[in-house]
């Protein structure tokens, strides 16, 4: 090649190399590649983004992604990790550590003190975590919110007290299977927390109708309770009758619960959407019946194992025409006349579950598929039928190689 060439060939490649500089990333705009980054879980910006060069480790740690954090499930946070997160990001509003067994109380309780504008905490299944860690946050986080902390086992009363004394915003609770909280905890939370819209327990074996009671008269605002599990009854229940703003109520499986009671509650609760009765042995025919013709505002109907018949069904057909959800799974004089009635004449049902219904013919239920397209009929075969349906949308085929 001739000097001539040669010096033109440099030149070439020294203005690309200038071209490529000029197009690297880093060239945007700051505000661009903090869009792009929010588009990364935690765990993507602090292990993969935050090691690409110094320039992208320090818009990671810009505080818009550090205003709401979720940690969940991620068994590398421990309690180093978030003192440091308290100790340099204090405009911390919410964060989520459900399922993070190497953070303790210590950690929490850090974190608490230099956020006090933690307004949502979520920490499922942290039974490591004790009432030092949820009496910090009460204390210096006046303004949560939210607050679900089910299934730690560590929880009493004590901390329950001093998120009444302290949050009289929180507005979102969730204690289930916080097996040590009983009825002095709960009144103490009622009476300081009046703003309270969603209480949700399950399998609380000390909480009894006292604290159905409390929430109801202290709480008007609730619109959401589930007791699904604890050993309340309907002279508990009664007394929701006062909640003007209900409008969705869990009440599987509770201790005693009687037909009266149920109707008493649809008559009075006018906004009632969802009703979860499921695993209610005592709950029969009559009681549907007056829940279809007196629920004004109800789409969902759930009465799995209830003592229903066919009856029940056709009521539901009669007499609603809002409810769009009625789940009858396990309810064995169910029968063909009911599945059929009950699609025939209701005019808003999208959702109708017959599991281990098992007087109920699986031809009827094809019929009734074909009839009646608008509607889900839930049967263990119908169900096998649209899993392998959506598998095939996904791009699964059967293996179809000859085994010798």
């Amino acid at each position: 090649m001739s000097p001539c060439c040669l010096h033109h060939y440099d030149d070439c490649q020294a203005r690309s190399s200038d071209a490529a500089d000029h197009l690297s990333i880093n060239h945007l705009p700051s505000s661009i590649l903090l869009k792009v980054l929010s588009h990364l879980t935690v765990k993507e910006r602090c292990l993969c983004a935050s090691l690409v060069c110094k320039y992208w480790r320090d818009l990671c740690l810009d505080f818009q992604f550090w205003k709401q954090i979720d940690l969940s499930g991620l068994q590398q946070v421990n309690d180093d990790l978030l003192v440091k997160i308290a100790s340099r990001r204090q405009n911390v509003t919410e964060i989520n550590i459900s399922d993070c067994r190497g953070v303790h109380d210590h950690g929490v309780s850090s974190l608490a003190s230099h956020c006090p504008g933690l307004q949502k905490y979520t920490a499922y299944r942290c039974k490591q975590l004790g009432d030092m860690s949820l009496s910090a946050l009460a204390t210096h986080c006046p303004l949560l919110v939210k607050l679900h902390v089910g299934n730690q086992d560590k929880l009493t009363d004590d901390a329950l007290k001093k998120v009444g004394e302290h949050c009289s915003e929180l507005k979102d609770i969730h204690l289930g299977q916080c097996y040590s909280i009983t009825d002095e905890g709960m009144v103490a939370l009622a009476r300081g927390c009046p703003k309270l819209q969603r209480l949700y327990l399950q399998e609380n074996k000390l909480v009894t109708d006292r604290s159905v009671q409390a929430v109801a008269e202290h709480c008007p605002e609730l619109q959401f309770v589930g007791f699904m599990g604890c050993p309340v009854t309907s002279q508990g229940v009664i007394h929701l009758t006062a909640l003007r703003n209900l409008s969705v109520l869990d009440l599987r499986h509770i201790s005693e619960l009687n037909n009266e009671t149920v109707m008493e509650v649809v008559r009075k609760c006018r906004n009632l959407s969802s009703l979860n009765l499921c695993l209610n042995w005592s709950i029969n025919d009559r009681c549907v019946e007056i829940i279809a013709k007196e629920g004004r505002s109800l789409k969902e109907l759930y009465l799995v194992s209830c003592k229903i018949t066919d009856h029940a069904l056709i009521a539901i057909g009669q007499y609603s025409s809002t409810i769009e959800t009625v789940d009858a799974g396990w309810c064995k004089d169910i029968t063909d006349q009911g599945a059929t009635q009950i699609a025939q004449s209701s005019k808003s049902l999208r959702y109708l579950g017959l599991m281990r219904c098992d007087k109920v013919n699986e031809e009827t239920v094809e019929r009734l598929v074909v009839q009646y397209p608008h509607i889900v009929f839930s049967t263990v075969m119908q169900d096998c039928k649209r899993t392998l349906e959506r598998a095939y949308q996904m791009g699964w085929s059967p293996n179809t190689s000859n085994t010798s």
